[in-house]
């Protein structure tokens, strides 16, 4: 017999509580209505359109400078995808003062780090440097953000990095090519279909011209943001954006129509056969997003109930499907040597609740699919602890104080709520809302959306191996 002695990951549990514990009070108290105000945001409109979000943090001299552009690849169309993300390697190329390759120079001589990224949702070009480096910062970004120019010639050159790129992320990974035939098939009408960094195809057949006119129709003052994070003055950065930010000239934003994903009715299942030596499984359901923070409508309800159904699978080492299908308690034996949850909560078109898991040895990717619902059927039948669902109310908790140690997640997250149009205090909102979401919620939507007209299911499989 073995003797009775708490497994690891129950310490870590009975630890993890006791820091939560001491979190929640601090997180709670940063939310607004309490006794300790949350840290000032300031929301101005220049004078074209453009908004700038300000947020003094004076522990360190240094400044986060952000500009968020509303555009991703949710807004190109068929036989352009990958422009979005072609137009971001692009707007470093230069601008009639400044040639290819020196904004980087110059950030990094003003002692600066800066980088770029796209999303489904947006565009995002960001900088850290000194706090007394900010101004000429600003002035550097204004300029390429209006002006940015390029010859046919450097777009020849940097399309190779980009396909080389996206060689390198997903066609040379089995994983990442299955998910994204996975997403092809779990929206038909809806962008989110096509990948972040385009098909090949596309980008084989782009054109410097293509680029061009995706910068002139979506990079325009009322479809940004500049975000400010750090030791600054208010007023100060206010002025220092009206000066070289607020001179663009104004244009009218693009009217986006909508482009409402159908009704889905039955299942769909894909199979993607590569290169490797073990089978991945990927289960979508189509479920409600959050449209705004302080919504009251059901689906709202539902998509907060979802986050902590999310948390209580796959939020921590003790979860609920790494206990049981990874760990193997209760069961006769594992069932997987990997197993996730995640549910998006932020975007601006529709959402899946992804499964995941890889099979443990002799376990087919059909039998584990069957256990990942029947742990869903199980929360739906008994439902979840109070204890349980605190734990993972008091993670979000943790979080928030925790965002609070970096200028960029700050800057970073105020930009996300400015891209869905939410206000710039969300997340205390939301917090106040996940702690309200009681067990019954979360077994009520844990019955209500797992069903397979809304399921789409990917299997990766060795090219050796058949049904």
């Amino acid at each position: 017999m073995k003797p009775l002695v708490a497994p690891s990951w129950l310490w870590r549990l009975v630890w993890c509580g006791l820091v939560w514990v001491c979190l929640w009070p601090l997180a709670r108290a940063a939310a607004p209505g309490t006794d300790q105000p949350a840290p000032a945001v300031h929301a101005f409109t220049l004078s074209n359109g453009m908004t700038l979000i300000v947020q003094p943090d004076r522990r360190a001299p240094t400044a986060v400078h952000m500009l968020w552009v509303r555009v991703g690849s949710m807004d190109e169309v068929d036989g352009t995808s990958g422009v979005a993300h072609v137009l971001e390697h692009m707007m470093f190329k230069g601008t009639p003062t400044l040639a290819e390759g020196e904004f980087s120079r110059r950030v990094a001589a003003l002692g600066g780090r800066e980088n770029a990224f796209t999303s489904r949702d947006v565009t995002v070009y960001h900088q850290q440097v000194p706090a007394s480096a900010l101004e000429e910062v600003m002035r550097l970004e204004a300029d390429r953000f209006a002006n940015n120019t390029w010859p046919d010639e450097a777009f020849a050159r940097e399309m190779l990095v980009v396909k080389e790129e996206r060689r390198q992320r997903v066609e040379e990974s089995p994983q990442a090519r299955m998910f994204e035939v996975f997403q092809a098939n779990a929206f038909i009408a809806h962008p989110y279909r096509r990948p972040i960094i385009g098909w090949m195809s596309d980008l084989e057949a782009m054109t410097p011209q293509d680029v061009r006119d995706f910068y002139r129709q979506w990079y325009v003052p009322a479809n940004a943001a500049v975000i400010v994070v750090g030791d600054v003055e208010v007023e100060q950065v206010r002025a220092w954006a009206e000066r070289h930010y607020g001179s663009i000239e104004a244009r009218p934003v693009p009217v986006r129509k909508p482009q409402t994903e159908p009704l889905q009715r039955g299942v769909r299942r894909i199979e993607y056969r590569g290169r490797t030596d073990r089978p991945l499984l990927v289960m979508g359901y189509k479920v409600p997003r959050i449209g705004h923070p302080q919504a009251t409508d059901d689906a709202t309800l539902d998509a907060l109930a979802l986050i902590l159904l999310a948390g209580v699978l796959d939020g921590h080492s003790a979860a609920r499907l790494e206990r049981t299908l990874v760990q193997g308690q209760g069961q006769p034996r594992r069932l997987a040597d990997s197993a996730g949850a995640s549910y998006g909560l932020m975007g601006r078109g529709p959402e899946l609740f992804l499964l995941s898991g890889t099979p443990a040895a002799g376990v087919s990717p059909e039998a584990l699919e069957e256990a990942l619902k029947a742990e869903l059927g199980r929360i739906a039948r008994e439902g979840v602890s109070e204890t349980e669902l605190r734990r993972v109310k008091n993670q979000w908790a943790a979080r928030e104080v925790f965002k609070l140690d970096s200028l960029f997640a700050q800057a970073r997250e105020l930009g996300n709520h400015w891209a869905l149009e939410w206000p710039l205090d969300a997340s205390a909102t939301l917090l106040r809302r996940l702690d309200a979401v009681t067990p019954d919620q979360v077994q009520a939507v844990a019955a209500r959306y797992f069903h397979d007209d809304r399921l789409t299911v990917g299997v990766l499989l060795p090219q050796e191996q058949r049904p």
